[in-house]
C-alpha cells in the first residue's frame, strides 16, 4: 500500500496541492483517471496489483543500511541461470535480497556497500562463464564472448582430424570390404584390433578431449550450473551425452577385447550444438545492429557554475544539493532542480511524452533527461540531487530484474528426460551384471544409453528455429531482443499504445494555415533566426532558395543560398517567451500567442481568438501572424498521425482485443481518439511510473502488450507482457521492450504474433525428429547392438532433418 503522502497509483510523492478522491491521494489527474477506471474492478484493485509485485518480490525486506545496485550479467539464457546467480549472489557476505532474469540479463542486488561493495558482487557473479558489469554502464549493451570464435576454430579444425581418421579407417571396418579390396581392409581390422592400435587410439582421444574441454567448456558449466541448483536443462543433456561417449571410448581402450570408440559423437555433439548456438547468437546480432542510431538519453557530466561565475565540469554523481548548472540550448539537463536564471523552451518528452515543448524562466522546476530547446538556463540542483531519468532507469531494472523467465520447452523435457536415461542407465548396467557380464562390459552397455541420450538434433532443434524466427522477423524489418516471446505470446487481450511518437511521429510541422501566402513566407522567413521547436516548424514553411523543390545533392547548397537570402530580408529580429518580432523586408511581423500582438497594441480580432481557443483544446499549437497593426491568421503546429494508425487499431479491434491509449501528454492533446471506434480507453496525463502501474493493472485481466517509442514508456514496456519499441525511439525504450519495429510501421504487430506462433511450431517440430533418433537409438543401446557407425549414421540424418526443417520460412507454415 502507498504512504498518505505518496501517489494511491504510481507511489510517486504528492504535493499539498496534489488530486484528492475518496480518501486516495494522486500525483496527477491522469493517475486519479487509471485509477477511477482500473481501480475498482474487482480482480484489478490496487493491493491485488501489489500482491503480485510481492510474490515476485516475496518477502523482500531491504535493511535502512543497505542499497540496491542493478548488473546487467552477460552468460544468462535459462532459467537455471537464474538460479544460479541468485545462489552465488545470496552467499555473499552483506547480501540481503537478490532477483535476477535471464530475459534482460538483469540482476538487483540489495547490499551493505561496506562489507559487499559493487566490485565484489561482480567478481563473485563473475565465473563459470557469467561476466557481471554495472547496469548503469550497460544500456542495449548486449556483449558477445571474445573467446567464442577461437573456441569454434578448436572444435571445427581439431574435430576435422578426428572425424577423418573415422571416415578413413574406422568406419570403413563395418562394411566388410565394400570401401576397400579384401586385403586392405583386412590389414585395418586386424591393425585396430591389436596393441599397436592403442596410440592411434589415444591420439583421437586426445584430441576429442580438446574439443570437450575447450570447445565444450560453456556447455559444461552450463552443466555444472543445472546440477548446483538441480534444475537438470539441456546443457545437463549434452554434457552427459558428449561426456559419456568420451568415456565409454577411454575405458573401452583400457580394458575391453574389441575396442568400440565413441569419440566421433563426442566431437560431433560439442561442435554441432556450439556452431548452432553460434549461429543463434549471430542472428541477434545481426538483428540488434539494425538499431544502431538508437537515441541514448542518459547524462554523465554537467557543466557545474563555481562562486567566482566560472565553470567546471563535473561528473553527474559529484553535483551535490544546492549546486548551480549551466544548461545550452541543445543539451539534456542533467539532473532534476529549480531554474535561478534564464528563459529557454525545455521539451519534456523523455518524461512526459508531451511532444510541445514548455517555456521555463525564474522559479520552475526542471527534470534530469528534458532537453533545452533554444535559449540557456542555471539550475540550482534539487534536495536529493537525483534525475527523474534515473528514478525511470531504475524502475526500469527493477522491473527487469524482478521479472523471471520462462523455462524453455526443451529444458522443460530435460527435466523429464534427464532423470529418466540415467535411471534406464542404471537399470540396464544392474541387468547385465545380474545376467552374469562383467563390470566392464555392463558399465560399457550403461554408458552407451547415456551416449545416445542427446542426439546432436536435440541440442539444435531450438537455437535453430528461434534463428530462423529471428531471421524472419529481421527481414520484415521488425528486431526481436528476447527470443522467448516465441515460447510464451500467442495472442494479446489488451494491446496499449503510447501516443506521441507512436500513433503519431512525434515531430512539430504546420498541420493548417489561414494566412495568404505572402505573410506566411514572411513569417517562416522570420523564424527561421528562431531555435524554437515550434519556430522552426513554422521556418520549414519557407520556400527553399528560389521556391522550388531542389535535388537532394544540392539541398544542402539551397539551404545555404536560402540562409543567405533570409539574413539580408530581415532587418531587426527579437525573441520573446510567447513568440518573435521583426521587420521583414521592409514589413513589422509578429508571430507568436495572440497576448504578445496585444501586448504591443496591435488589433486581434474575436474570430481569430476564437480560432486560437478551437485548435488549443485539440493540443495543437496555434500561432497567431500578424503585421504593420493587426493579427491576419493563425498557424497550427503539431505532430501528425503516424500513417496507417487507423487501420492498425481498427485491425486490432476486430480480433475482440481491447485497444488503450495512455500518454503522457495533457487530455487535449489525447482527446482526438476518445471517438475513435477501436479505442476502448484513453489515459491522458500519466508519468512513466504511473504508465507501468496501469500496465500491470490491465495485466490481471489478460496478457498485454505495450507499444511505444520514448524513455518515459520504457517501463510500461518492462511492466508489459510484450514490449514492442519503434525503432525511431530511444535506446532506453528498446532495453525495455522485447521487440522493435525498425521500420516504425505499426502494422507488423500482428506479424510479431504470426511469426511467435509459427517459431513455437517450429520448436516442436524439431524436437519430434530429434526424438526419433532416440526412439531407435535407444533399444539398441539397451540390448548391445549399438555400433559407432549407426551412431554417427543416425546422429547425422536426424540433425540435417532439423537443419533443413529450420531453413524453411516459418510463415510459409
Amino acid at each position: 500500500m502507498s504512504s498518505s503522502n505518496s501517489c494511491t497509483l504510481c507511489e510517486l510523492p504528492v504535493e499539498e496541492s496534489g488530486v484528492t478522491a475518496d480518501g486516495n491521494a494522486f500525483c496527477c489527474q491522469g493517475c486519479r483517471d487509471v485509477y477511477d477506471a482500473l481501480g475498482d474492478i474487482d480482480t484489478v484493485d490496487a493491493d491485488d496489483v501489489r500482491e503480485t509485485r510481492a510474490e515476485r518480490d516475496e518477502d523482500r525486506t531491504v535493511p535502512p543500511d543497505h542499497e540496491t545496485t542493478f548488473l546487467e550479467v552477460d552468460g544468462m539464457y535459462c532459467a537455471t541461470c537464474e538460479a544460479f546467480i541468485e545462489t552465488v549472489a545470496s552467499e555473499t557476505d552483506g547480501v540481503s535480497n537478490v532477483s535476477s532474469s535471464y530475459v534482460t540479463d538483469t540482476v538487483r542486488v540489495d547490499h551493505d556497500p561496506d562489507v559487499a561493495p559493487v566490485e565484489t558482487l561482480k567478481d563473485d557473479i563473475s565465473q563459470l562463464g557469467y561476466s557481471a558489469y554495472d547496469r548503469k554502464d550497460a544500456i542495449s549493451r548486449r556483449r558477445a564472448d571474445n573467446w567464442e570464435m577461437g573456441r569454434i576454430a578448436v572444435g571445427v579444425l581439431m574435430g576435422m582430424m578426428v572425424m577423418l581418421q573415422y571416415v578413413v579407417i574406422i568406419y570403413p571396418t563395418y562394411f566388410d570390404g565394400a570401401f576397400y579390396d579384401e586385403r586392405t581392409a583386412e590389414f585395418f581390422s586386424e591393425a585396430l584390433a591389436s596393441d599397436i592400435a592403442t596410440p592411434f587410439f589415444l591420439g583421437i582421444g586426445a584430441l576429442t578431449t580438446i574439443i570437450l574441454v575447450i570447445t565444450g567448456k560453456p556447455i559444461l558449466q552450463g552443466a555444472y550450473v543445472a546440477v548446483k541448483t538441480r534444475s537438470p536443462n539441456m546443457d545437463l543433456l549434452v554434457s552427459i551425452a558428449a561426456v559419456s561417449a568420451w568415456l565409454y571410448s577411454t575405458i573401452s581402450i583400457a580394458i575391453a577385447d574389441e575396442v568400440h570408440l565413441y569419440y566421433d559423437v563426442t566431437v560431433a555433439i560439442i561442435v554441432i550444438v556450439t556452431v548452432g548456438s553460434y549461429y543463434e547468437s549471430e542472428i541477434k546480432r545481426k538483428a540488434t545492429e539494425r538499431l544502431s542510431d538508437l537515441t541514448a538519453v542518459q547524462v554523465d557530466e554537467a557543466r557545474r557554475v563555481r562562486e567566482d561565475g566560472d565553470t567546471e565540469e563535473v561528473t553527474v554523481d559529484g553535483l551535490t544539493a544546492g549546486d548551480r548548472v549551466l544548461v545550452r540550448g541543445g543539451e539534456r539537463i542533467p539532473i532534476d532542480g529549480t531554474v535561478v536564471d534564464g528563459e529557454a523552451a525545455v521539451d519534456e518528452a523523455v518524461v512526459t511524452g508531451e511532444s510541445l515543448p514548455v517555456t521555463k524562466t525564474d522559479g520552475d522546476d526542471v527534470v534530469g533527461g528534458s532537453t533545452v530547446s533554444d535559449g540557456a538556463l542555471t539550475i540550482r540542483v534539487g534536495e536529493d540531487a537525483t534525475s527523474t531519468l534515473d528514478r525511470i532507469s531504475e524502475l526500469v531494472w527493477d522491473l527487469q530484474s524482478g521479472t523471471h523467465g520462462i523455462q524453455k520447452l526443451a529444458d522443460k523435457l530435460a527435466t523429464i528426460f534427464v532423470p529418466l536415461v540415467l535411471v534406464l542407465a542404471v537399470v540396464v548396467t544392474t541387468i547385465y551384471l545380474l545376467l552374469g557380464s562383467g563390470i566392464g562390459d555392463a558399465l560399457l552397455v550403461g554408458l552407451t544409453v547415456l551416449i545416445v541420450s542427446c542426439p546432436c538434433a536435440l541440442g539444435l532443434a531450438t537455437p535453430l528455429a528461434v534463428a530462423a524466427g529471428i531471421r524472419d522477423a529481421l527481414e520484415r524489418s521488425i528486431v526481436v531482443f528476447d527470443d522467448s516471446v516465441f515460447e510464451r505470446i500467442r495472442d494479446a487481450d489488451t494491446v496499449v499504445f503510447d501516443k506521441t511518437g507512436t500513433l503519431t511521429t512525434g515531430d512539430m510541422t504546420v498541420v493548417d494555415a489561414d494566412v495568404d501566402d505572402d505573410l506566411l513566407e514572411k513569417a517562416a522567413t522570420l523564424e527561421g533566426r528562431s531555435a524554437h521547436p515550434v519556430g522552426e516548424a513554422i521556418a520549414a514553411e519557407r520556400p527553399v532558395a528560389d521556391g522550388g523543390a531542389v535535388e537532394s545533392e544540392t539541398a544542402a547548397t539551397a539551404d545555404a543560398e536560402s540562409d543567405t537570402t533570409a539574413d539580408e530580408r530581415i532587418e531587426s529580429f527579437e525573441s520573446h517567451r510567447n513568440g518573435v518580432t521583426g521587420v521583414v523586408d521592409g514589413e513589422e511581423i509578429v508571430v507568436g500567442h495572440p497576448d504578445l500582438l496585444r501586448d504591443r497594441g496591435w488589433t486581434v480580432s474575436e474570430e481569430i481568438l476564437e480560432t486560437v481557443h478551437e485548435h488549443r483544446e485539440t493540443g495543437r499549437v496555434p500561432v497567431a501572424v500578424g503585421r504593420d497593426g493587426s493579427a491576419d491568421g493563425v498557424v497550427v503546429v503539431g505532430d501528425d498521425l503516424r500513417e496507417g494508425w487507423d487501420e492498425t487499431l481498427s485491425a486490432i479491434a476486430e480480433t475482440d482485443t481491447d485497444v488503450v491509449v495512455l500518454t503522457g501528454d495533457d487530455a487535449r492533446a489525447a482527446s482526438r481518439f476518445r471517438e475513435h471506434a477501436a479505442i476502448d480507453q484513453v489515459f491522458a496525463g500519466v508519468p512513466p511510473e504511473g504508465k507501468a502501474e496501469t500496465v500491470e493493472r490491465l495485466g490481471q485481466q489478460g496478457q498485454t502488450v505495450m507499444i511505444g517509442d520514448g524513455t518515459n514508456d520504457a517501463p510500461a514496456l518492462a511492466a508489459a507482457d510484450l514490449g514492442i519499441a519503434l525503432g525511431g525511439g530511444t535506446a532506453m525504450a528498446a532495453d525495455a521492450a522485447d521487440v522493435a519495429l525498425v521500420d516504425d510501421d505499426l502494422s507488423s504487430v500482428d506479424t510479431v504474433f504470426e511469426l511467435a506462433r509459427a517459431t513455437d511450431r517450429r520448436v516442436k517440430g524439431n524436437i519430434g525428429w530429434a526424438f526419433c533418433y532416440n526412439g531407435i537409438a535407444i533399444p539398441l543401446a539397451v540390448t548391445s547392438l549399438l555400433n559407432p557407425l549407426f551412431a554417427a549414421i543416425a546422429m547425422g540424418l536426424s540433425s540435417l532433418l532439423v537443419v533443413t526443417n529450420s531453413s524453411r520460412s516459418l510463415l510459409d507454415d
